[in-house]
């Protein structure tokens, strides 16, 4: 999937008509109808199926948020699989609604929003949707495709909202998804079989029973999981030559010899440019050394280590990410602007992009956003770190060796400091 890019000015940038927020359409039935015929083959290829847990609580007629959890692009076919032909709403990224495609995701009931970005708006539109439109809506919370195969983190105190909103919530949890089309893995298209598992987290009776810490709790549990173990685990084979292919950009250091950003994956194989050390990935996904000491078989244990070595050098003042980067710029459905090269930093203080004449000087707090919006391929074009703000997205493209994982991981831990800071602050202030 590409997007729509043009090489502009940042002054012509500037000068772009901003994005009009327009109230949610309710599906058109006869381009539902023809989505559900053109997702029949992907269904039948990955033989779908799904299991119910009390979804017979919720009323025929009775419109729900359903909370989704986000793998790939192949998570929307799902959704037809599953819920067609009760007409469906999706909360879906401005980027993913861009051009030609965009208006035709508008009708289909797709309502654009900012990723990680608080949006007021937002609420109103999916309380539209439900409410007026009377169709159930899907909502992405975790908002960007795992990496590692388990949930990105989710923003703190869902409940509050679903409590806001009353109506049922469901959750669909999918198996397969993630291993069939995992996002560091180039597009490359693997062949296993996908199936969901669909609940009633809560009617809109519970929910009034429910404190928003529950819900939160309820959220959490039903959005724990692990693709890489349920592979290993269910000894689901993998056995495409290029599974590997990419994974660098989750395993980004070395736990042989510490270096960043010198690790290749490549066929079945992971290895270090720096020390040489080599690692394979059998058919379970799982990882074991060619020589020496396997440091991590299962691919999260080694990104949970390499979050506590980024904590650490957070903790130590010596984090900084300070690389050279070319630029786009969304302000609107029409696509994306290159503007050229530019130059990013992040630290504790938040993030800072500039571009090359300085007339652009973007500054984001370090408690803007608890995660980073970090992809992987992004459209075709390269890895890329997003930042922005509900009138301007930031794509930023490193031009240097930097891991756009390790990004992510920064954001999530300096956020954690600053909200802890905050609170601190407003108690000591309280007493």
């Amino acid at each position: 999937m590409k997007i729509n890019a043009k090489k502009m000015s940042y002054e012509e940038v500037l000068k772009l008509p901003k994005l009009k927020h327009k109230k949610p359409l309710k599906p058109n039935g006869a381009l539902c109808a023809l989505v559900r015929v053109l997702v029949e083959p992907t269904l039948r290829k990955i033989k779908f199926s799904y299991t119910t847990e009390r979804m017979e609580l919720i009323g025929k007629d009775e419109p729900c948020l359903i909370l989704m959890n986000h793998s790939s692009f192949t998570d929307m076919k799902l959704a037809y699989g599953i819920f067609y032909p009760k007409k469906t709403g999706f909360i879906t990224s401005v980027d993913a609604m861009s051009g030609i495609l965009g208006k035709f995701m508008r009708i289909l009931g797709c309502s654009p929003t900012h990723k990680f970005v608080t949006d007021m708006s937002l609420l109103k539109d999916i309380e539209y949707m439900l409410k007026v439109n009377k169709t159930n809506v899907i909502m992405y919370p975790e908002a960007g495709y795992s990496l590692d195969g388990r949930t990105t983190t989710l923003p703190r105190k869902l409940g509050v909202l679903l409590k806001r909103l009353g109506v049922p919530v469901v959750t669909v949890i999918t198996t397969g998804a993630f291993a069939r089309d995992p996002l560091y893995n180039m597009l490359q298209i693997r062949d296993v079989k996908v199936s969901a598992h669909v609940k009633c987290l809560a009617t809109a009776e519970e929910l009034k029973e429910k404190s928003v810490a529950e819900l939160d709790a309820m959220i959490d549990e039903a959005f724990s999981f692990d693709n890489f173990a349920w592979q290993r685990d269910n000894k689901i084979v993998i056995d495409e030559p290029f599974r590997a292919d990419g994974l660098q950009r989750i395993l980004y250091k070395c736990p042989n010899c510490g270096t960043e950003n010198k690790m290749e994956g490549k066929g079945t194989k992971l290895f270090c440019r720096e020390c040489g050390k080599e690692w394979e990935m059998d058919v379970y996904g799982q990882l074991a050394a060619t020589s020496g000491e396997t440091e991590y078989s299962h691919i999260p244990d080694w990104y949970d280590w390499e979050r506590e070595c980024v904590k650490k050098e957070i903790e130590e003042g010596t984090y900084l990410l300070d690389t050279d980067v070319d630029i786009a710029v969304q302000v609107n459905l029409s696509g994306i602007s290159l503007i050229g090269p530019g130059h990013l930093t992040h630290s504790t203080e938040g993030f800072r992009l500039t571009n090359a004449d300085g007339k652009l000087d973007y500054k984001q707090p370090a408690d803007f956003t608890h995660t980073l919006y970090a992809d992987y391929y992004w459209y075709e074009i390269a890895d890329t770190i997003g930042i922005g703000d509900n009138e301007y997205s930031y794509f930023c493209f490193p031009k240097t060796e930097v891991s756009v994982t390790k990004a992510r991981l920064a954001t999530e831990e300096i956020y954690k400091i600053a909200k802890a800071n905050r609170r601190r602050s407003r108690k000591e202030k309280e007493e």
